[in-house]
């Protein structure tokens, strides 16, 4: 998917069904990138938004975690201090 660019070529598939991130209409979309990444390029989520035409900029939602790397954003002090509580009011704002 992310060495052949297939989702942002239109050509990911699921199930033999093509995946079209422009159908989402009705959920959050909330990305999260660590600053110090050495995995996912930076902006590499945050292209996510540019794909999903169809959400309102309203549903739409991204963080840079300063100072983490790929692991250190799920993980930690800096997850359940900064970065949780952002998913959680974001679930929490969504209908």
């Amino acid at each position: 998917m992310f060495q052949e660019h297939a989702l942002a070529l239109g050509q990911l598939t699921y199930e033999n069904r093509k995946v079209e991130p422009a159908a989402i209409k009705r959920t959050m979309l909330f990305t999260v990138e660590g600053e110090k990444d050495d995995i996912c390029a930076v902006g590499q989520t945050l292209a996510a938004h540019d794909l999903c035409t169809s959400l309102r900029p309203s549903r739409k939602r991204h963080h840079m975690q300063a100072g983490v790397g790929h692991y250190g954003v799920f993980s930690g002090r800096t997850w359940q201090n900064q970065i949780y509580p952002m998913v959680k009011n974001v679930i929490l704002q969504s209908d």
